[in-house]
């Protein structure tokens, strides 16, 4: 299928490498047929913060407007901790989670994934350490939204239930709560315990329920190479680990997931792009089957 015959309503691609710079992802985006991709503004794995140029956005911004892709959606660093009891690591955290708000909006970037943290004491406590740094960093800027990704519920974590993850947005100031979703990861539904392949209609009907599909911002679609509630966050090719393909074939047909970006976080192999067409040749596949 070409990109002109495509769905118009399809977000469909992958998390994409900015080695080179922030204005290299859209080509990325394109050499594996994306309409949707994820990036990092930044190293992933360090405090450092990059300078972002006049040019540098300029160029980010032409070179997307030449290509196919209509959604661009931000992941935050790994080393954020917004729920740290420690003082020095959530100022240190929420010093840089609202530098990533502020390159998104010079970006044009709408939305950021963003992972709830880790209590290290107490879930409660966690949770509104969580609630209160995600609300001054919104305060701090505008317009851009927060979505907070569902985990796979290793060690202190917190986001791996509904129920969580509506109490924490619930938490944050009603004043900037309006810029709150969720990103949900097919392989941490299933690693935490909810079962896409045996009780598809109870998890997105626990899902409806408790929070709504209405704020859910963007899915990542993930196999996953370990069991059910392994509470373990292993990402595998789609349809080849323990999911298998049939949850991802329902995501691909089911008309509530129509509009929603669905983002590749699997394996890239040698070649970093392979992987990723067949990954995508093979979600569009399962759309256009009966």
């Amino acid at each position: 299928m070409t990109p002109g015959r495509r769905d118009p309503a399809e977000r469909l691609g992958a998390h994409v490498s900015t080695q080179g710079g922030v204005q290299t992802a859209p080509g990325r985006g394109t050499a594996i047929g994306a309409t949707a991709i994820q990036l990092f503004t930044k190293g992933p794995s360090q405090w450092r913060e990059p300078l972002l140029t006049a040019r540098d956005v300029r160029e980010f911004r032409n070179a997307l407007e030449s290509t196919e892709i209509r959604m661009v959606i931000s992941h935050d660093s790994y080393l954020i901790n917004l729920a740290s009891p420690a003082r020095e690591l959530s100022t240190r955290s929420t010093r840089a989670f609202t530098a990533e708000l502020r390159r998104c909006k010079r970006l044009g970037i709408g939305s950021v994934v963003s992972h709830p943290g880790n209590y290290i004491d107490h879930p409660e406590a966690g949770l509104e350490r969580n609630a209160k740094n995600y609300t001054r960093c919104l305060r701090a800027v505008p317009s851009v939204t927060v979505l907070l990704e569902g985990t796979a519920g290793t060690g202190s974590s917190l986001g791996s239930r509904f129920e969580q993850l509506a109490e924490l947005r619930q938490l944050i100031g009603d004043d900037v709560r309006h810029r709150v979703g969720f990103c949900l990861d097919t392989c941490h539904l299933y690693s935490a315990g909810y079962d896409l392949v045996g009780d598809w209609d109870g998890v997105w009907n626990a899902w409806d329920r408790l929070i709504g599909f209405e704020r859910l911002g963007c899915l990542h679609l993930n196999d996953s190479k370990t069991p059910f509630a392994s509470r373990r966050d292993r990402h595998q090719l789609v349809g080849e680990g323990s999911l298998g393909a049939e949850p991802f074939r329902r995501i691909m047909r089911d008309p509530r997931f129509r509009g929603i970006p669905k983002i590749l976080e699997t394996p890239k192999g040698q070649d970093l792009v392979s992987n990723d067409r067949r990954m995508l040749r093979r979600l569009r596949a399962y759309a256009r089957a009966p």
